[in-house]
């Protein structure tokens, strides 16, 4: 497995929460809001991706170590990096959210619970089920792959 599916399920989570934030406080949905939703994917695939980045490094420079133990150093790795990241981002965004006006303050605050949730989502999420689903090491082979014999698309 590779960890394509614990981003994609962490990515989900974002965007059904955010959108479930606009639902409970009724919050109204605009073009700005869109994009709200939109920069909270790209932040959260970005957070995601660093993880998973230092994670796929991991394993291949720990083959011996257990997959548990590599997904915990990687966060390790990353943790202060993902912190610092959305605690900045989100004190710009608070700056908006009180400084900003009406149009401003719903864009700031549904970017503010998206960074939180992507922060999260990308620590609690995305990273257990790598460890549930298990993850391939640099050098095993794909199972999905199958050889393609040359000349196999020419015949019918």
């Amino acid at each position: 497995m590779d960890l394509r599916r614990g981003r994609l399920i962490g990515l989900l989570h974002d965007v059904i929460l955010t959108f479930g934030l606009f639902a409970i406080t009724g919050m109204e949905f605009t073009l700005v809001s869109v994009a709200a939703v939109l920069t909270i994917i790209g932040y959260s695939m970005n957070d995601t991706v660093v993880v998973c980045d230092r994670l796929r490094e991991n394993l291949r420079k720990y083959k011996k170590m257990p997959l548990g133990d590599v997904i915990d150093l990687s966060l390790n790795e990353t943790l202060s990096r993902t912190i610092m990241t959305g605690l900045t981002t989100i004190l710009g965004l608070l700056a908006i959210a009180l400084l900003g006006g009406a149009v401003l303050a719903d864009f700031a605050w549904a970017m503010i619970f998206g960074v939180i949730i992507g922060t999260y989502s990308s620590i609690y999420i995305a990273a257990p089920l790598i460890l549930l689903w298990g993850a391939k090491r640099g050098d095993e082979p794909d199972e999905e792959a199958t050889p393609i014999k040359l000349g196999m698309a020419s015949k019918p």
